[in-house]
């Protein structure tokens, strides 16, 4: 079996695994180990047995980064070390294993980069869109879409963030738990969002259609797919660090995977937040296969 021939992707198609083994962007540990972890379940192998060519080489190594010596900016926390991470990842592509959803900051930086035209399906339990003056906790990990975008102020460790992403272009599925300064961004910049009531209200396959009839109505732009596995429920997938009840059930979260495929579209995938310290061991197992099948869904399962 092959995988469907891509307008974007050249043959043979290949796929690049890239493990980011990084977490400074919240402050539980573990985050850094899901890469990791979902590797070592033969994730390379099982995108082998679906036609692709697999390059891996190594989990990204970031040793020459420290948190140390790095005090927050304002409310920031390891604002440079985040920064530094994140940039280096925008040079490598497509399939991103995290680690913390900051590193979406480099990895749909490297799509728009190639891609400029590019459109983001964001799946997540959480906008991440704070920005330095709106956000409660400093993690970075619950701002790097306002970095993509341009909002709020600047930050001098950031700057290197090409604001290339346009609003029309970015949609959400799968919220539950947006900040109240989340929400004014959202309404102010007219960003569309599906939360997980559309998704009982409609179904999730008339919310993907009404997600890629949002920011791809054509269906000709290429798709970077970013998926933080706490979109599903905890029940689905227990081993993350801010898991909300009420998310995606299992199928709910393939059938986006798998209609996402079958545009022919994709050319970046993110799978983020998985986090094997925060669960007992039969968790984390559930966890990290979840997460290998949602990337094989992806990718042509």
């Amino acid at each position: 079996m092959a995988p469907l021939a891509s307008p974007f992707l050249q043959q043979p198609m290949t796929v690049a695994i890239v493990g980011c083994p990084f977490s400074a962007g919240q402050q539980k540990l573990g985050v850094d180990k899901g890469p990791i972890h979902l590797v070592e379940a033969g994730l390379a192998e099982q995108l082998t047995e679906l036609g692709w060519n697999v390059k891996f080489d190594g989990h990204h190594q970031f040793e020459e980064l420290t948190v140390a010596d790095d005090p927050p900016i304002g409310k920031l926390r390891n604002p440079r070390f985040v920064s530094r991470v994140t940039e280096s990842v925008a040079k490598v592509l497509p399939l991103t294993l995290g680690g913390d959803h900051s590193l979406a900051m480099g990895t749909i930086s490297g799509t728009l980069n190639t891609h400029p035209d590019a459109c983001v399906i964001w799946i997540d339990a959480h906008a991440d869109i704070n920005t330095p003056e709106t956000t409660d906790s400093g993690n970075i990990h619950g701002m790097p879409v306002s970095f993509l975008l341009g909002l709020g102020g600047k930050v001098p460790e950031f700057e290197w963030v090409k604001t290339l992403l346009k609003a029309e272009r970015l949609v959400y599925i799968g919220l539950r738990d947006i900040d109240a300064g989340e929400k004014r961004i959202l309404k102010e910049n007219k960003i569309k969002a599906f939360s997980m009531h559309e998704v009982d209200k409609y179904g999730i396959g008339k919310v993907v259609e009404m997600a890629l009839d949002h920011v791809n109505p054509d269906r000709k732009l290429p798709i970077h797919l970013s998926f933080d596995v706490d979109a599903l429920d905890p029940s689905v997938a227990p081993s993350t660090g801010t898991p909300v009840r009420g998310g995606l059930t299992f199928r709910e979260g393939h059938y986006i995977c798998e209609a996402i495929y079958e545009t022919g579209l994709l050319v970046a995938l993110d799978l983020v937040e998985v986090n094997p310290s925060l669960a007992d061991a039969a968790s984390v197992h559930q966890t990290v296969t979840v997460g290998c099948s949602l990337v094989r869904a992806a990718l042509g399962k």
